[in-house]
């Protein structure tokens, strides 16, 4: 399922007026400097590769000074012998901002608040995610589905964290009208987790039909590209809210991030092209960010944007199925 972003155009400006070195990607994020407003999506952890996985990438974004999430600490948490596969991630990134992250089904248990501390406690935090992941569960084999009483969990975190809580969908996107009940809630930033990148559904799919589960096998095939595409899911909630908008889903390129920031990101996270890259070596990694970097930054010199703000700021034409969505929804006129 596309993301939207092949229906998005920034428009060429062919006398930017500007000198392509002097262009600034710098940004700021709950306090931390960013040398882009890009980010490696949380992916893994629970096992000794992800370990590995979570040292090199805690390396690149130490040295590249962008921040990253690590994956869900359900397991680290049950099982205290597993921690280090995520502290991994802070050992080798001292300064960088790195997000927590545990899922609605472990929130809403009795000791909900405690699990989430401790999630933000084993690799120091400065920020959780609280992963919205219930089209994933639904189709998992072992999926928890109990999300009754997550918003008002979400509320009582945003109280007592020390640090910003944010949500974060898995593939399927966040419409308006959730955005507008966590922020009400006291969340301070929304990762949308659009339709386009990793169907989970799909790999749901694919696991039940490994173990002759065909009715979880259906569901996942039912569900396949259920969900909001990353672009239109940025619109939503961007020109609902006033949170830090993180959009992931699909991002590929630097093209995709500056489309992202013209849309209403503040940023936006890259994961499977970095799963792909870090499993080959740390500094191949590396090389693809800072690639996606140089994307984003000749984007904004061909639409004469000095800084992020005016690329924000800047004209931008939507069309085909992303204007259908955002007429329909009276996101545009």
């Amino acid at each position: 399922m596309p993301t939207g972003f092949d229906d998005v155009f920034l428009v060429h400006n062919a006398l930017p007026e500007i000198d392509r070195e002097d262009v600034d990607v710098t940004t700021e994020l709950f306090g931390h400097k960013l040398a882009a407003p890009v980010m490696i999506e949380s992916m893994t952890g629970g096992t000794p590769i992800a370990a590995k996985i979570n040292a090199a990438l805690g390396k690149v974004v130490e040295e590249l000074q962008i921040p990253m999430g690590v994956g869900s600490q359900r397991a680290a948490i049950d099982d205290p012998r597993l921690a280090y596969t995520f502290e991994a991630a802070r050992e080798n990134a001292p300064s960088a901002l790195i997000f927590a992250n545990i899922g609605c089904p472990q929130i809403v248990k009795e000791d909900g608040i405690d699990r989430a501390k401790a999630a933000v406690d084993m690799i120091k935090a400065g920020g959780l995610f609280v992963h919205l992941n219930a089209l994933q569960e639904s189709v998992q084999l072992e999926g928890q589905t109990r999300f009754k009483g997550a918003l008002a969990r979400i509320r009582e975190l945003a109280s007592s964290l020390s640090v910003p809580v944010l949500v974060k969908e898995t593939g399927a996107g966040i419409s308006r009208e959730t955005a507008l009940s966590v922020e009400r809630a006291g969340v301070k930033g929304i990762n949308i987790g659009g339709l386009g990148g990793t169907s989970w559904a799909a790999v749901e799919y694919h696991r039940a039909k490994e173990k002759n589960r065909s009715p979880q096998a259906r569901l996942g095939m039912a569900f396949w590209d259920w969900g909001i595409p990353t672009a239109a899911s940025i619109v939503e909630v961007a020109r609902s809210t006033r949170v830090k908008v993180l959009a992931s889903g699909g991002v590929r390129n630097g093209l995709h991030v500056a489309k992202a920031i013209v849309l209403g990101a503040h940023c936006a996270g890259l994961a499977l092209p970095l799963l792909k890259s870090v499993s080959r070596s740390g500094g191949t990694a590396k090389d693809d960010l800072l690639a996606v970097i140089e994307e984003l930054r000749t984007a904004m010199f061909l639409t004469g944007s000095r800084n992020l703000d005016q690329l924000h700021k800047g004209p931008v034409v939507i069309t085909g199925r992303t204007r259908e969505w955002l007429v329909a929804r009276g996101l545009l006129p």
